[in-house]
């Protein structure tokens, strides 16, 4: 394992947690998450073929007794402090993937957001949209 994560595999790390929150990781968090890493301009940078190697990495942390802890801290000394917000948003983007968000979920957010110190404002703003976009056509 890194001795030193890098900001790239710290959002992979909480993008996981995220997934496990409710103990049940679904395909479509699984999916986002590789799509995410695909796609967003902030993962650019990273080698895609490491997805495995970094989730993995992460397991291990969290196989510790402080390991969410220490999960949280590495996000938040990581991942500099211009992208606290974008970690907020990949994060909220998993926990929406499923279209569904459980109450261990919501608590996950909530710990995120004060760990990251983010403004209700953007932080609600970073919510809503998720919501928005995640809405299915009712017909």
């Amino acid at each position: 394992m890194t001795a030193d994560p890098s900001p790239h595999e710290a959002l992979i790390y909480l993008m996981v947690v995220m997934s496990a929150a409710d103990r049940d990781m679904t395909d479509a968090e699984l999916g986002r998450i590789g799509n995410m890493i695909r796609t967003l301009p902030v993962f650019r940078e990273f080698d895609q073929n490491r997805i495995i190697e970094v989730a993995t990495q992460c397991q291990q942390i969290l196989q510790k007794d402080d390991g969410m802890e220490r999960i949280l801290t590495l996000v938040r000394e990581t991942v500099p402090r211009s992208l606290h917000d974008t970690a907020y948003a990949v994060a909220v983007e998993v926990a929406a993937a499923d279209l569904h968000v459980e109450p261990e979920e919501r608590r996950m957010l909530q710990i995120v957001r004060n760990r990251l110190h983010l403004e209700p404002l953007v932080a609600a703003a970073i919510e809503r949209a998720a919501e928005a976009r995640h809405r299915r056509l009712v017909s």
